[in-house]
């Protein structure tokens, strides 16, 4: 594919390392330039808020590669550099050192950044956000001193936090608005399940509740709740969401939700643009709205599916998205999606107090949302091919245990 075009992706996160190793590996010979904010190569940050925040050492995924590919593939860093603007009807990509960057092709791949807590103290050291290398390697220092430790934001990601915390002997507070943990994603059920694991590894919760303030003089020292309590805190771990990192894309690109509005191969309305990852607010066949997936299999897809466009090559997309959670010994896989605030309980299958069962999300008898928690025998897979059949369920059939999965899969597909 001798080609002297010029592609330019922007943002050095999963979805873009991934990208660019497969337009190489498609046979793309053109100039490649990447753009990344902080000064890595390529990675992935599961492990930012699992294993390495709890002190082990860095594993990345394979399809992430080193320095030395980079360089035997011709791929031009410009790391440690921010794009501030963009010129869509000239192809030109601007960057915070001034340079403009002529592209044929362009795919944005900046992914989220955390939203910063908006009260009174926020900017006391001993606050701590979790994205980075740098971000991880910061806490996991302060854990290791921090006899005291709130999480604001009773999330996925503060919830790992804490987990964290706890394993390094940290007393740990989580204060978070909803009436159970990850109430948003997992309903009043699971919520509750998951607040009873970690109040049985020692976590408090202070629930029903939002921060208004922080104490402390120069440093944290206690966060105040809106009830007028006051919790000790020698660091504070602020999980309370995080948004799209599109300052500098052009306003007719965006969504409403902040991200960039693709179609399930990641273009945009401009035939040269594209975008993948958490960034994109993807047009999902299978549930009739845009969504926004901040996950690490959803950047490895969109990432690939990119590059395939910007070929002009086709692609699958998986309408059901994927995430995975570690809590302590329990080991969480999920697909789908599902607004557990309106959808009810979802169906378990197995044993909640035995730490391993499935939960099934049900809408009309069809299955939209599923996971499983330390179920490893039967595993995801099975989950995923009933959300993609979209085909009804006999919800006694799902919750017996003594009828594989598998068959299931098979009986309502055929």
């Amino acid at each position: 594919m001798a080609t002297e075009q010029v592609f330019v992706v922007v943002g050095a996160g999963q979805a873009a390392g991934t990208a660019i190793q497969k337009l190489r590996d498609e046979g793309f010979d053109g100039r490649i330039v990447l753009v990344g904010a902080e000064n890595h190569l390529p990675y992935e940050r599961p492990p930012l808020s699992k294993s390495y925040l709890k002190g082990e050492g860095w594993q990345s995924h394979k399809s992430l590669r080193g320095q030395q590919w980079y360089n035997t593939q011709n791929v031009e860093l410009r790391l440690g550099t921010r794009a501030t603007s963009m010129r869509s009807t000239d192809h030109q990509l601007i960057l915070d050192d001034g340079t403009i960057l002529d592209y044929d092709k362009l795919l944005i791949a900046t992914g989220s950044k955390p939203r910063r807590l908006d009260v009174p103290g926020a900017e006391l050291a001993g606050v701590h956000y979790l994205r980075t290398l740098e971000d991880s390697e910061a806490l996991g220092t302060a854990l290791n001193k921090a006899p005291n430790v709130v999480v604001i934001g009773a999330s996925w990601i503060g919830l790992e936090a804490a987990v964290a915390a706890r394993q390094k002997g940290c007393h740990v507070t989580v204060i978070g608005p909803g009436e159970v943990p990850l109430q948003a994603s997992m309903g009043a059920l699971l919520g509750g399940y998951f607040e009873d694991l970690h109040r049985g590894h020692g976590v408090e919760f202070q629930l029903g509740r939002r921060v208004v303030g922080l104490q402390g003089t120069g440093r944290v020292a206690s966060v105040m709740a809106d009830d007028g309590s006051e919790f000790e805190a020698d660091i504070v771990i602020a999980g309370v969401g995080v948004e799209p990192e599109a300052g500098f894309v052009e306003e007719r690109l965006l969504s409403e939700d902040g991200g960039i509005r693709v179609d399930p191969q990641m273009r945009t309305e401009d035939l040269d643009v594209f975008a993948a990852g958490d960034i994109a607010s993807v047009a999902n066949p299978l549930y009739g709205r845009r969504m926004r997936v901040e996950h690490w299999n959803n950047a490895l897809m969109e990432g690939k599916i990119a590059a395939q466009s910007m070929l002009g090559l086709p692609s699958a997309f998986d309408p059901a998205p994927f995430f995975f959670s570690d809590q302590y010994d329990c080991a969480m896989e999920y697909a789908g999606w599902v607004n557990a605030r309106t959808a009810g309980d979802p169906l378990i299958r197995g044993d909640l107090a035995a730490h391993k069962f499935h939960a099934f999300w049900i809408v009309d008898n069809v299955v939209v949302a599923g996971m499983h928690v330390n179920a490893w025998d039967e595993g995801l897979a099975p989950v995923q091919e009933l959300i993609r059949a979209r085909t009804k369920v006999d919800p006694a059939e799902l919750s017996d245990t003594t009828a594989p999965l598998a068959r299931l899969v098979e009986t309502q597909g055929a």
